[in-house]
């Protein structure tokens, strides 16, 4: 077997792997260390949970441990796609590189460009940045990447779905042509691949099947979900989650709920807590001094429900999640393995629990056949949504009575049908006798014209039959004269 001793790591690197407990290297971590200290390119393909963050590290803090970096000119550069990721790589420079005198810095939005533009000046060994952060620094002129030796592109898919490829792209160009690039992603889309043919020479390859099975101390869910009414659904929804998170009762110490949409991650968090569930939103339009303090809280215990989206929760390594739940089906099956990965870990049980709707069903086919097994089926905690909602005379009639639209014209003819079917013995041949009224009415009128010396013949023009006789007192007095 394998050991960190075996991959031509300094004696003090290994000394830090020792001290963090560390003995045995994953596979991504085997296959790409040997190949980084010789110096070849490498490109690296693995899902994020497989130590792919300290196949770079470790031989990047034993390549640069020579050496002196000059001001505004980092000698090495990582690019994350996230704040939470780039402070994660970070925090890993900071365990491995503790015996090792190297610089650092962490671009990052959301944090004071004065205080970065003063690591920057003193000349640092590592940069660690999102792609935006980065370039806003070398446009300002800042920053000079003509001395970078060694690069790094992690999470590359994740770069390609937020829209930072044409901004990776021009940081390759403003970096040598001779330097040394480290290139990781979990799926090689056609766009990654001509980057990888474009920028890397003769990369060793190395890649980790996909995980595709999930821990089989999870014990997984999932809630089939139709709710009453379209326009209901999310209301619903949000009521079946809670139900969920009630249900689980003290066994549940905290948790991780995953939207699709940062739009529903705050507007989760904003119901979990009106109706008395300590919850708090974490997704990319938030401020860093925000993300950071919701993040060390969760960490802390100090907060029981993160609501996170899936770009939030990149970097998010908190070992002792006890429940995830799926608010949304994930549009990618890997990222179902990924997202319930949270928990689980270290050896611990875990449950994990997803909520599909009808519009989610390819998505949820597709999971089952990633992971190859069945997910076990939920009973909905609010029984049938549809009945539960409906009125008691709904539900008794088994669907929902349909109410004319019609106006006041439209209640009037239900009420006088309901009055017929209430009590039809008192209308006796109802259409004879209105046929008699009304010629009654006709009769009537007819003796009221011949009184006043009006025949049919003599009617008021323009003023109808229906106008009453004394009105017609003055047309008639002049008629007569």
């Amino acid at each position: 077997m394998t050991k960190f001793s075996d991959l031509n790591l300094s004696p003090k690197v290994l000394k830090a792997i020792d001290e963090a407990g560390y003995e045995t290297p994953t596979p991504i971590q085997a296959g790409a260390i040997p190949a980084a200290i010789e110096g070849k390119d490498v490109l690296g393909i693995a899902q994020t949970g497989t130590g792919k963050t300290a196949s770079f590290t470790l031989p990047m803090i034993t390549l640069l441990a020579r050496g002196r970096a000059r001001a505004r000119m980092p000698r090495s550069l990582v690019l994350c796609p996230t704040r939470e990721l780039a402070a994660q790589v970070a925090e890993n420079f900071d365990t491995y590189a503790k015996h090792v005198k190297l610089t650092k810095a962490l671009l990052i939005g959301g944090v004071s460009f004065k205080e970065q533009d003063q690591l920057i000046d003193k000349g640092v060994d590592v940069l660690i940045a999102t792609p935006g952060r980065l370039l806003d620094h070398f446009e300002r002129g800042k920053l000079l990447l003509t001395g970078v030796q060694i690069m790094v592109v992690d999470e590359a898919d994740r770069m390609l779905d937020m829209g930072f490829i044409p901004d990776i792209e021009r940081i390759f160009s403003l970096t040598p042509f001779t330097r040394q690039t480290l290139f990781f992603s979990a799926t090689m889309a056609p766009e990654i691949e001509r980057i990888t043919n474009t920028f890397l020479s003769a990369p060793e390859r190395v890649e980790v099947a996909r995980q595709a099975t999930a821990s089989e101390r999870i014990e997984q869910g999932v809630v089939m979900f139709k709710p009453s009414r379209r326009d209901r659904a999310d209301k619903e929804k949000r009521t079946i989650l809670r139900s969920l998170i009630d249900a689980e009762g003290d066994k549940l110490v905290n948790a991780v709920v995953f939207c699709n949409r940062k739009m529903d991650v705050d507007i989760v968090a904003k119901s979990l807590n009106k109706h008395g569930v300590d919850a708090a939103p974490i997704h990319g339009d938030l401020d860093q001094s925000q993300r950071t303090a919701t993040l060390d809280k969760f960490r802390g215990g100090e907060l029981k429900i993160l609501v996170a989206s899936d770009v939030a929760a990149r970097g998010l390594d908190v070992p002792s999640v006890s429940h995830v739940f799926n608010y949304d089906v994930p549009s990618h099956a890997e990222d179902y393995v990924h997202r319930i990965g949270r928990t689980g870990r270290a050896g611990r049980d875990g449950k994990a629990v997803m909520i599909c709707g009808p519009r989610d069903d390819k998505n949820f086919a597709d999971i089952e056949t990633l992971i190859q097994k069945e997910i076990p089926r939920i009973e909905n905690p609010l029984g049938d949504v549809a009945e539960a909602s409906a009125t008691p005379e709904e539900a008794k009639e088994g669907k929902p009575k349909r109410r004319s639209r019609g106006g006041r014209g439209s209640r009037n003819k239900d009420q006088q049908s309901e009055a017929t079917e209430a009590a039809p013995t008192q209308q006796e041949e109802p259409q004879a006798k209105e046929r008699n009224d009304r010629n009654d009415r006709n009769d009537r009128k007819k003796s009221d014209n011949n009184r006043r010396g009006r025949g049919n013949d003599d009617k008021v023009v323009g003023m109808g039959d229906h106008m009453p006789s004394f009105i017609a007192m003055s047309f008639e007095e002049r008629r007569a004269s």
